[in-house]
C-alpha cells in the first residue's frame, strides 16, 4: 500500500496535470459508457443538429468548469473527508465531460475554444470557496448543482424532440447533479447569501451565452 503523504505542493502539481489533460486532452478515461449508447441516431435537419450540438457544447463547457471548481475546492479543503468528497465529485463529473464532448462531435459541433478560460476562472473560484471554510465550500457545491439542474432543465426544453441521444445524456447528468447536491447538504453545507447566489447566476449566464457561440 502506498503510504506517501501528499503535500500541498504535490496536490498543486497534480492539479496542474489534471488541468492540462482536461483542457487539452486526453482527459482521464470515463468510468462508464455514455447513457446514449444503444440509442439510434435521430434524423435531424441541419438547424436541429446545430442547435443540439451547441447545447451540448455549453454542457461540455459547464463540465470543464465543474472539473476545475471541484479540483480547486479539493486543493484548499481543510478536512480530508471534504477533500475526498470534492475529488469524488470531480471523478464523476469526468464522465459527463466525456459524454458531452462525444455527443457534440457526433452532431458536428466543436467544443468551446474558451475551455482554458472556463477552467482557470472556475479553479480560482473553487480555491476561494474552499479557503472560506469547508461548510461554505459545501454550500457552494449545493448551490452550483441546483443552478446546473435548472440549466439542464432549460436545455431539455430546447432540445429537438427527436434527439433522444442528447436527452438521455442530460437526464442522467441531472440525476447525478441532484445526488451531488444532496451529499453536500447532508455533509453540512450552509446556505449561501443571496448576493453570492445572484453573482453565481450572472457568471453562469455569461458562460452559457458565450459557449453557445464560441
Amino acid at each position: 500500500m502506498d503510504s506517501r503523504h501528499f503535500t500541498a505542493t504535490d496536490r498543486l502539481i497534480e492539479g496542474l496535470d489534471q488541468a492540462l489533460h482536461t483542457i487539452f486532452g486526453p482527459a482521464p478515461a470515463a468510468s462508464s459508457a455514455s447513457p446514449a449508447a444503444g440509442i439510434a441516431e435521430p434524423d435531424l435537419d441541419a438547424a436541429a443538429r446545430l442547435l443540439a450540438g451547441r447545447l451540448m457544447r455549453v454542457d461540455h463547457a459547464g463540465e470543464i468548469a465543474a472539473q476545475a471548481l471541484y479540483r480547486g475546492q479539493a486543493l484548499s479543503a481543510r478536512l480530508p473527508e471534504v477533500r475526498e468528497k470534492m475529488e469524488q465529485a470531480a471523478r464523476e463529473e469526468n464522465d459527463h465531460l466525456h459524454w458531452t464532448a462525444e455527443r457534440a462531435r457526433e452532431l458536428g459541433v466543436p467544443t468551446s475554444m474558451l475551455a482554458p478560460l472556463w477552467y482557470g476562472g472556475s479553479f480560482a473560484i473553487g480555491v476561494l470557496a474552499g479557503a472560506a471554510g469547508d461548510r461554505w465550500s459545501l454550500g457552494f457545491v449545493a448551490e452550483t448543482e441546483h443552478q446546473v439542474m435548472a440549466h439542464i432543465d432549460s436545455h431539455l426544453e430546447q432540445l429537438p424532440q427527436a434527439d433522444a441521444r442528447s436527452r438521455t445524456i442530460l437526464e442522467r447528468m441531472r440525476a447525478d447533479e441532484s445526488r451531488h447536491a444532496t451529499v453536500a447538504i447532508e455533509a453540512g453545507a450552509v446556505d449561501l447569501p443571496v448576493p453570492v447566489r445572484r453573482l453565481m447566476t450572472a457568471v453562469s449566464r455569461f458562460m452559457t451565452w458565450t459557449a453557445f457561440r464560441i
